[in-house]
């Protein structure tokens, strides 16, 4: 027998694209339980070409276009309620991405919604997040992707002002982030935090999910300030084949994890934050808890 709604989300990211696949089980009460059935990650670096040269090779289209017309008939297997698949910071600064937008439609029948970093932010805090907040702590929820840096503050259980910053470990990487980019990043941190009192980080996004796991922490437990550069310290002193080989870190992933840290880090600084949650949950989780949003509100009997 076939239990639960599926959904299916696909995540074009800076430096990866990812198809999530979840069941979603109504227990009592018609509480929601999402069960991840495969999560399937193409590591394709879109923002090595946006953040350089603004614009997206041909090599990396074809390659694009053949992933998401791969994504497309594995969705079709999967048949989905629904799905939905949204592109982030390359695809925003890529001259060519609204052409891309109109070549995977005609090819795959896909419509790619290129999102703002605040839509962003907010579909990661919007369903899995919430589990981990209580109403009477302050937190700032930290999103670190390829191209961009989302920040949100919460108070009181409530989402109080959010905002998106060019920095992302692929800029990073390739030397496109200017000082005055975090400056104006610790400003703002600064003015949003300093009447909050003690506060707290969430941490959403490929490498401190790995940090986290590397620190032996499971699903939505914290791990310190400390810890996190202890580990960087350790991992900055291997090379890039030592980080692969020795540590097991994907090839790219292994080569912005410093650069990932460096923000998560800067930010908990910023805040004061001395621990960071990490969920382990990212956009494409949101993308499919907001997709049960829209059925259960389409289909209230």
């Amino acid at each position: 027998m076939d239990y639960g709604l599926r959904f299916a989300a696909i995540d074009v990211g800076s430096n990866a694209m990812r198809l999530l696949f979840t069941r979603v089980i109504e227990g009592k009460k018609n509480k929601p339980f999402f069960i991840k059935e495969s999560l399937i990650r193409m590591p394709l670096r879109l923002g090595h070409d946006a953040f350089t040269r603004g614009t997206i090779s041909k090599k990396n289209c074809d390659s694009f276009l053949n992933t998401l017309l791969g994504f497309k008939n594995l969705i079709d297997a999967y048949n989905p309620i629904s799905h939905r698949a949204c592109a982030t910071a390359a695809m925003r600064n890529a001259k060519n991405g609204l052409d891309l937008v109109h070549r995977v439609k005609e090819i795959s029948g896909i419509d790619l919604d290129i999102i703002t970093g605040q839509e962003e932010a907010g579909m990661i805090l919007s369903r899995n997040l919430n589990q981990y907040l209580k109403t009477k702590n302050n937190y700032i929820h930290i999103d670190v992707g390829g191209g961009s840096t989302e920040l949100t503050i919460i108070s009181s259980g409530t989402k109080q002002t959010s905002k998106s910053f060019s920095i992302g470990s692929v800029r990073l990487l390739e030397g496109k982030v200017q000082k005055s980019y975090w400056e104006v990043m610790h400003a703002w941190i600064n003015k949003k935090t300093k009447s909050l009192g003690p506060i707290k980080a969430i941490g959403s996004g490929g490498n401190i999910n790995k940090i986290a796991s590397m620190l032996g922490t499971y699903k939505g437990e914290s791990v310190n300030y400390t810890d996190i550069k202890h580990l960087i310290k350790k991992i900055n002193a291997k090379n890039i084949e030592d980080r692969i080989t020795i540590l097991g870190l994907r090839p790219d992933r292994a080569d912005v994890i410093i650069h990932a840290s460096e923000i998560y880090l800067n930010c908990m600084q910023s805040a004061g934050a001395k621990i960071i949650i990490v969920p382990q949950s990212g956009l494409a989780d949101g993308i499919v808890g907001q997709l049960y949003d829209n059925y259960k509100r389409n289909n209230v009997i």
